[in-house]
């Protein structure tokens, strides 16, 4: 050997330092590494190889031959060693770090309405990913929107971290997005929900749960020839709202389940889901959630010495179905959902009870081998609140420049009751939904 000088170039040696094992790296830059890693792969096979010698013609006492070169030491071999270590080290890091998320922008208007409609930001929702080798991953959606005044309103839309412990079971704890049902834990980002809104009912104060702060166990088992998929959670209750009728009477307005960083009632709830895949392309699934519940806000003006220090506890119940078939460049999908909210006759909101329900049935047909597909909706919700009933029937044409960038067109039938004039008027919606 003429080249005794085993150090890394210094470029590439401040490139590994500064982006350590978790970076992701160009396609030149991976080249690179790969060129610098083999070189020094090679350069200690042979300081191997020669060191070797070395210490076979030690061993026979023959004198060296005049190559003009040095011998290697061992503390230069073990050097050699270490630098090639941490040139490999991106190879198999530890630690990954993942991001993803999605994004939408689009155009809506209502027909019951004169203007020009208004072009609308849905939101943006960067995923980010932490895993430690095959042990735990820390993963968290944010969520950024633009309100109708143009202010910007951030949500933590989940935060878990997830402890993966055996090929079938996963240990999630903080918040995370309900397990009852499919399209709340699924099929609500954008660029997956092939319609331009979310089905009535599958929101604020909607029939569905939105998400808990708790733990669950989730995974899959097979049975036989029969997969599976479970989940099991306890996490704290959801809080009430009620409203006053001429500051006399109260009633249950809504269930805001969407996660709270306290238990406000002291009790926790139970639920989870079970799916079973029977055949390819169909999942069946149930779920459902029981608990307790208390009312914390009231949407009105309270009278004079009245406080809601005093509620009582009602019962909490959820019940769901759901199911998802799939058959080449069709599917049809399908979920209920019913919440139920017990009677009090104790605390200044003292009532009856209250239910939540809603179903929606989809089917989307993708014209192959074109990138066009045909989507079409129903849905009934049925609110505690006459005045949030809505019966709607949505169609929609889409077009997939890749799986994950998607352009809509949708229209919507909806039907209110009670007079309630924004649930009556028909809507027109475009979107372009981008998942990264």
């Amino acid at each position: 050997m003429k080249d005794r000088n085993f150090t890394l170039k210094p470029v590439v040696l401040a490139t590994l330092m500064a982006l350590g094992p978790t970076a992701v790296f160009a396609a030149s830059e991976m080249d690179e590494l790969r060129k610098t890693v083999d070189m020094l792969q090679k350069q200690l096979q042979q300081v191997q190889e020669q060191l070797k010698t070395q210490e076979q013609k030690a061993t026979s006492n023959a004198p060296p031959q005049a190559t003009g070169e040095a011998p290697v030491t061992r503390r230069e071999m073990e050097a050699l060693r270490k630098e090639v270590a941490t040139a490999s080290e991106w190879r198999s890091p530890n630690t990954l770090v993942h991001l993803a998320g999605y994004s939408s922008v689009g155009y809506e208007k209502s027909q019951g309405n004169d203007d020009d409609g208004s072009f609308t930001v849905g939101q943006f929702s960067p995923i980010f990913h932490f895993q430690y080798r095959d042990l735990v991953m820390l993963e968290s959606e944010l969520e950024f929107e633009i309100e109708d005044d143009g202010s910007t309103n951030t949500n933590l839309e989940y935060l878990t971290i997830d402890w993966f412990m055996n090929d079938y079971a996963t240990l999630v704890a903080g918040k995370f997005l309900s397990p009852v049902g499919q399209f709340r834990q699924n099929l609500h980002p954008t660029w997956i929900n092939k319609m331009a809104s979310a089905p009535p009912g599958f929101g604020h104060d909607g029939a569905a749960p939105v998400s808990d702060i708790g733990v669950q166990i989730r995974g899959g088992y097979p049975i036989g020839q029969v997969r599976t998929n479970y989940a099991l959670f306890v996490s704290n209750g959801p809080e009430l709202s009620s409203g006053t009728e001429d500051g006399i009477g109260f009633e249950l307005e809504g269930v805001d389940a969407e996660g709270f960083n306290k238990d406000a009632d002291g009790t926790k709830v139970f639920g989870g889901r079970l799916g079973i895949l029977p055949v390819a392309g169909l999942e069946l699934g149930i779920s459902g959630a029981t608990g307790k519940a208390m009312v914390t806000k009231v949407e009105g003006d309270l009278l004079p010495g009245d406080n809601l220090d005093d509620e009582s506890k009602r019962d909490y119940d959820v019940y769901g179905a759901d199911f998802n078939f799939q058959y080449r460049s069709f599917g049809v999908r399908g979920e209920y959902v019913k919440t139920k909210v017990g009677s009090t006759s104790q605390g200044l909101t003292a009532s009856g009870s209250a239910n939540w329900e809603t179903w929606y049935t989809q089917a989307a047909y993708r014209f192959l081998p074109t990138r066009f597909e045909a989507v079409a909706r129903y849905t009934d919700f049925d609110s505690a609140v006459d005045a949030n009933d809505q019966e709607q029937w949505a169609v929609g044409l889409n077009y997939l420049f890749t799986s994950n960038f998607i352009a809509k067109v949708n229209y919507e039938f909806n039907d209110g009751k009670d007079g309630a004039t924004t649930q009556d008027d028909n809507r027109f919606l475009a979107q372009l939904a981008y998942g990264f």
